[in-house]
């Protein structure tokens, strides 16, 4: 299936929208293209030390589920799987800001971080990378805790962070303010498989963080400007309250 011939779902926010025209950068653990779930073009990008071979294939599924739970909402972007994970959920702080980095320098629309630092000495050189990526463009969608832990950059100004709603179902999304900061709650659950339960599948903030970045996708379309304020306000207008 192509961006053009995507298949639009008008019981979604934005109905009719698909995120088309945009692309959109999955920093996780890749991507297996092959996968039914997959449905838009992706690309792969691995990001590693120069002496280690890493291949973009998902090789935990991680990756995948993520960008498949985007993609049910925007299957009219174009996505680039940049991997940062090998055979677990771990990485460094520096080199997630090396793929951000990337991101801008490609300028991306959005970048999906279900993943944080909660290493609060990297805020100063992050709150500058958050404004580069403004002035480029560039809207990172991204987890504002993990095990209850803040992290980094989803805690900023700028940054759609996004926080877990269990209570909340999986094709809406809110948005509440808290000392005078918007946050973003969506549904941690992914796209269902077949013959799975949910309680077996994979879940938590990482797919509220997906599915935000989805119906973030759909309300930028048609936007002309796609700053944060732009952006924030557009997602407001179909909040659940």
């Amino acid at each position: 299936m192509t961006a053009a011939s995507a298949p639009v779902d008008t019981s979604l926010p934005f109905p009719n929208a698909t995120g088309q025209g945009l692309k959109i950068a999955v920093i996780d653990s890749g991507v297996n293209i092959r996968h039914p779930h997959i449905c838009a073009p992706v690309h792969c990008i691995a990001i590693g030390p120069e002496d280690e071979s890493i291949l973009a294939e998902d090789t935990l599924g991680h990756g995948t589920a993520v960008t498949a739970a985007i993609q049910e909402k925007a299957p009219g972007a174009a996505y680039y799987a940049i991997k940062l994970f090998g055979s677990t959920l771990r990485t460094t702080t520096r080199r997630l800001i090396q793929a951000i980095e990337w991101a801008i320098e490609q300028q991306m629309d959005l970048v999906n971080l279900s993943l944080g630092t909660p290493n609060l000495h990297y805020r100063a050189e992050l709150e500058s990378l958050v404004e580069r990526a403004a002035s480029a463009g560039v809207l990172l969608v991204s987890a504002r805790s993990a095990r209850e832990q803040p992290v980094l950059p989803g805690i900023l100004p700028g940054v759609i962070g996004v926080a877990l709603d269990w209570e909340l179902p999986r094709r809406r999304y809110r948005i509440a303010h808290v000392n005078g900061s918007p946050r973003f709650f969506a549904s941690g659950f992914p796209r269902p498989l077949p013959g799975i339960s949910s309680g077996r599948n994979l879940r938590g903030i990482s797919f509220a963080v997906a599915n935000m970045t989805g119906f973030t996708a759909r309300a930028c379309e048609s936007l002309a400007s796609r700053s944060f304020d732009s952006v924030r306000d557009a997602l407001a207008d179909q909040s659940l309250p």
